[in-house]
Parts: C-alpha cells; structure tokens; sequence
C-alpha cells in the first residue's frame, strides 16, 4: 500500500487495503500507519448486500474520508460524498449556491451540501424585504453565509447579507469518539451519524410547526414536486 502524503480531508477519495473483517465492519490500510475503520453502515448503495459480499481480505477499494480525528484515526465511507460534506460546514462559512425554490417566508439555496439551505426573509438583505421574490429568483446565483446548523433534522439556514455580528447560535457537534484499537473497532458499531450531533432545546410549538412546514416543501422540492 502506498503511503498516503499530505493531510486527509473530510471528502477526499483514497485507496486502500482491506486488512481485517469483522461483524461491523472493515480495518483498511490507507498508507497513514495506521488502519482506517469502514463501517458496515458506510456501504452506500450497497447497503443491502452482506458485507462480506462487497468487500474481501487483501482486496483494494476505492473510499472517501468520512471523518477525522487529531489523533490520526480516520473512518471511510464507501458512499461519494457531496461536493461540500456536512462536517465542514461551520457558521460563519461563505458558499455560492443557486436558489431553487422561493416560498413566503424564503428561499432555498443549493450550495452543493447534501440538502439544500433556507434563507429567511428576513436574511435575505439589511433593508426590509416585503417578499423574497424581490430580492431573488429561481435559478439565481447567490453568495450565502451560514448563521445556523442543526444536526436534526440537517438544517441549515443561510443569511445573504453582509457579514456582520450575529445573534444565531451554532449547534455544537460532538466529535465521533472512533475505535483506537481492532478490538475496540468490533466490539460496537459506530454511532449514528445524526444521534451524535447534539441537540438544540426543545423550541416553542409554534416554531416547530413552522419547521415542519419548512421541512414537508424541502422534501417536495427534493423530490422535484
């Protein structure tokens, strides 16, 4: 195997080695000096077949870095991911996105995350804006900054105006306590992607029925309706 150079991202494609396979999943040598961990979970589309089907000892896959850690650890996933993956995106960012949908109280933007973005009305500029349709419309390019990430249900609200202090406050991520050792590896599966992001308080009723709102036309749009 060769040995990996420079530093592993979040999203970069590498090669490996299959070294070992256990009931959760696979040690792969990506040239690092130590192995990297492939969940059963991290299949992709091939989720549905037996691991044991889709992977082999001493067989070379293609993966992408799932996640990171200081201390060298590194799990893969098999699944391509976005061009922008969820575990960079951090308040504060600055992406280009296109608006794909425009509804009363704002728009979505993709920006290339794995679902599109929500910037409210009232992010949409400093003035007043009376309706998004305004300021925006469908299949515009537009600049956005991320005021707000929610780890459930993967929201993420956008702002289009200058950066300035904000009162938004950022849902913190736990970092993935990854295996340190092969036994450790098979004892457990990782831990769900989404239950480890921790959670916001409890909002108002009326909030979570304008977030479910938001939700049902996102998931429309995601389906093309």
């Amino acid at each position: 195997m060769a040995e990996q150079t420079g530093a592993l991202t979040v999203g970069a494609e590498v090669m490996g080695t299959v070294r070992h396979l256990g009931i959760y999943g696979a040690l792969v040598d990506i040239g690092t000096g130590q192995d990297a961990l492939l969940h059963i979970s991290q299949l992709g589309e091939k989720e549905d077949r037996k691991f044991e089907e889709v992977l082999q000892p001493s067989a070379e896959i293609r993966a992408y870095v799932y996640r990171t850690r200081k201390d060298g650890h590194v799990a893969l996933t098999m699944d391509k991911p976005p061009a922008v993956p969820w575990q960079t995106i951090k308040r504060g960012n600055t992406y280009t996105g296109q608006v794909i949908r425009i509804e009363d109280f704002g728009v979505f933007v993709d920006f290339g995350a794995e679902r599109p973005g929500m910037v409210h009305v009232s992010e949409m500029a400093d003035d007043f804006v009376k309706s998004p349709s305004d300021v925006a419309s469908v299949g515009q390019e537009v600049q956005v900054r991320v005021i707000k990430k929610n780890g459930r249900p993967r929201q993420i609200d956008l702002s289009m105006k200058p950066a300035v202090a904000e009162a938004a406050i950022e849902v913190e991520e736990e970092e993935e306590d990854l295996p340190t050792a092969m036994a450790q590896a098979f004892q457990r599966p990782m831990r769900n992607d989404e239950a480890e992001e921790a959670l916001e308080s409890q909002p108002q009723n009326s909030r979570n029925s304008h977030r479910e709102e938001q939700e049902e036309i996102l998931q429309r749009t995601l389906r093309g309706a």
